[in-house]
């Protein structure tokens, strides 16, 4: 399993009137977790789009626990919990400065060869840099 922590600050224009993370910007956070997931791994997204290889998002779920409020300091809690195929799987924890978990969301991407738009393999770079999380 690999986890990663990407440390954030609410800011003014992620909230709604009532002084808390409009829901649609929940997506956005979890795109910043799992990138710089990503990144941690030497993958940046520029790196795989440089293979031909795209990742759109197949499928997104969120459950909201306690609301993200405008300044909080939150932690994107990013974890992959399964070796990679044509799919990866990224799960996110929100979560406070006091620990205290806010929200919890999944998000599933395929691995999608750009020229042919089909799905393909994951990187046989990226799978052998997550390999070792799985041992």
């Amino acid at each position: 399993m690999f986890v990663h922590d990407t440390r954030l600050r609410v800011r003014y224009a992620e909230t709604d009137q009532m002084g808390q993370m409009y829901y649609g910007r929940y997506a956005e956070l979890f795109e910043v977790g799992r990138v710089e997931a990503l990144r941690a791994l030497g993958f940046p997204y520029r790196r795989i789009e440089e293979r031909g290889v795209m990742l759109p998002v197949r499928d997104l779920h969120v459950r909201y626990h306690k609301p993200v409020r405008y300044d909080d300091e939150i932690i994107v809690r990013t974890t992959i919990a399964e070796p990679l195929s044509v799919r990866i799987r990224f799960t996110y924890e929100l979560l406070n400065e006091d620990g205290e978990l806010l929200t919890e969301g999944e998000t599933t991407l395929v691995f999608v060869d750009a020229g042919t738009k089909r799905p393909c393999r994951a990187p046989d770079d990226l799978v052998a840099a997550i390999a070792p999380f799985f041992r």
